[in-house]
């Protein structure tokens, strides 16, 4: 009778706890499901820009001769008209003293045709050939004065001096490189939208709000400065399907040079665009997958295309729509065909408290 008692008390003990490991089984397997949501939105996304300035020139030799001098230094500031180099001036001054003197003698050549033509003793035509020659002398005059004019080279604007590849004494060509200059004052930042962000931002004019846009420097920290996207050039390339904008910023400290790269942050409008939590996806060799749970409650993975990103939520362009159910939580935990239970819970709600968070 004890044995029987016993035995009893063991196989209750065995019931009791597989029943207690079979609710705890099924109290693993029952996760949290969503679906996306499409709503109006917008979205910043950077873009990898190339920053000029406003205006940046080569300075070249005019004329052909030795460097004098040198007025300038590498990296100095200069103002418009200020003197920065010279060649040396010697045969142009020879030229000059050459043409003015030409043209002095012509005078009084004409000077002594038209008194010898009102006397009647030489024509009318002489007095033109005259007059003619002085004509050209002065243009050869003229001509010398600009070639003199040439050996000194002057700031067409006020800007900052780059490299000064040239040295003293150098033999300088016509056309060769000085230096160049850049005005500093403004710069732009060029970069590349596709062309499906193109038609968003030119259609939702007024869902877009300012044109205002931050620069992301190298070091990854945002320019002090905003600016504004001015320019959208006329054709797209057909390479790459993008289209070229241009962004205006103030560069009041100077600390933006031509030739530096950095990120442009655009806002692009989005109407209808499809959302999810970042939560709910995992990754692969850089893709992007989701668990979409089927109407037999089983799972299956799912690449997804990603337009952009908010805080906590991904702008999904393709893969999946709002009528998919998508594992919430415990994307990490659920298997390829495993059958689950879940809990769903409303998309409006699961982004609104992603997006609070984010606040």
């Amino acid at each position: 009778m004890k044995k029987m008692l016993a035995l009893g008390l063991v196989a209750l003990s065995c019931l009791y706890s597989c029943t207690t490991k079979t609710e705890e089984k099924e109290e693993a397997f029952r996760y949290t499901a969503t679906s996306p949501v499409a709503i109006d939105t917008a979205f910043t996304k950077e873009y990898v820009s190339q920053i000029r300035s406003v205006r940046n020139i080569e300075v070249r030799a005019q004329e052909k001769g030795y460097l004098q001098n040198i007025y300038v230094d590498e990296g100095q500031f200069v103002h418009e008209g200020q003197l920065l180099f010279r060649i040396m001036p010697k045969i142009y001054e020879a030229e000059l003293l050459k043409a003015k003197a030409e043209a002095k003698a012509a005078e009084i050549e004409l000077q002594n045709a038209r008194t010898l033509a009102s006397k009647n003793i030489v024509s009318k035509n002489e007095q033109a050939v005259a007059q003619a020659r002085l004509d050209q002398a002065n243009a050869e005059m003229a001509l010398a004065k600009l070639h003199l004019s040439f050996t000194e080279i002057r700031a067409p604007f006020s800007g900052t001096i780059d490299r000064l590849p040239m040295k003293l004494g150098s033999l300088i060509d016509e056309g060769e490189l000085l230096t160049t200059l850049s005005d500093n004052s403004n710069m732009f930042a060029y970069f590349n939208v596709s062309e499906p962000e193109y038609i968003s931002y030119q259609t939702d004019v007024k869902d877009r709000g300012s044109r205002k846009v931050t620069l992301l420097l190298a070091n990854g920290q945002p320019f002090s400065a905003k600016g504004e996207v001015e320019v959208i050039e006329g054709e797209f390339d057909n390479e790459t399907g993008n289209i070229a904008f241009r962004a205006k910023f103030p560069n009041p400290d100077k600390l933006l040079r031509n030739g530096e790269t950095g990120k442009v942050l655009l806002t692009i409008p989005l109407k209808g665009a499809l959302l999810i939590p970042q939560k709910a996806t995992y990754e692969i060799q850089d893709k992007k997958y989701v668990f979409v749970i089927g109407n037999d409650h089983k799972v299956h993975s799912r690449e997804i295309t990603v337009r952009g990103e908010l805080p906590d939520i991904y702008v999904v362009e393709g893969g999946i729509d709002s009528r998919d159910k998508i594992v919430l939580e415990g994307v990490q935990k659920v298997k390829e065909d495993e059958k689950v239970d879940f809990t769903f819970e409303d998309p409006h709600e699961v982004i609104r408290h992603l997006k609070l968070k984010a606040e």
